[in-house]
């Protein structure tokens, strides 16, 4: 029966919150594309990850959209979504569940903006410092500084 331990130390190398955290992610994603044939303020959201505390009590579910609709459906829905995690899944108790909206999104759609900005701005590939500019006759850079081999 040795054998069996070895196993189950294998399989310790995935910490078990990071397991039930995609169990969880895929349970209530699942729950919520079934709910969103029945309630259209649940169409857009996307679940794009859960975040369980160590003792399993809560998770925060992330999700990509959070309209004020949305999180009204959520929040009215929520005991439905944690009998489909009972239902689902075997723990030990079932987690209540907080809904937020995943930051990594408005990091990305900020990072978006700054290069869209970047590109619209004509002077976007200038350098402040004074290095190298660009010619706007032949679109080729020029040196700034005196170039100790030049002749002139």
């Amino acid at each position: 029966m040795p054998g069996r331990r070895r196993e189950r130390r294998a399989q310790a190398a995935y910490p078990r919150t990071a397991r039930v955290n995609e169990v969880l992610r895929e349970v209530v994603a699942d729950a919520l594309e079934r709910m969103a044939d029945v309630d259209d303020r649940l169409r857009l959201v996307t679940v794009t990850g859960v975040e369980t505390a160590p003792d399993l009590s809560r998770a925060t579910v992330y999700l990509s959209s959070m309209t004020q609709p949305a999180t009204d459906a959520l929040t009215a829905q929520r005991a439905q979504l944690q009998m489909a995690i009972a239902r689902q899944v075997r723990l030990k108790r079932t987690p209540q569940l907080q809904f937020e909206p995943d930051p990594s999104v408005a990091h990305g759609q900020r990072v978006e903006e700054i290069l869209r900005h970047l590109h619209s701005d004509p002077a976007w590939g200038d350098d402040p410092e004074g290095g190298t500019e660009a010619d706007p006759e032949d679109g080729t850079e020029a040196d700034t500084e005196d170039d100790p081999g030049s002749d002139a």
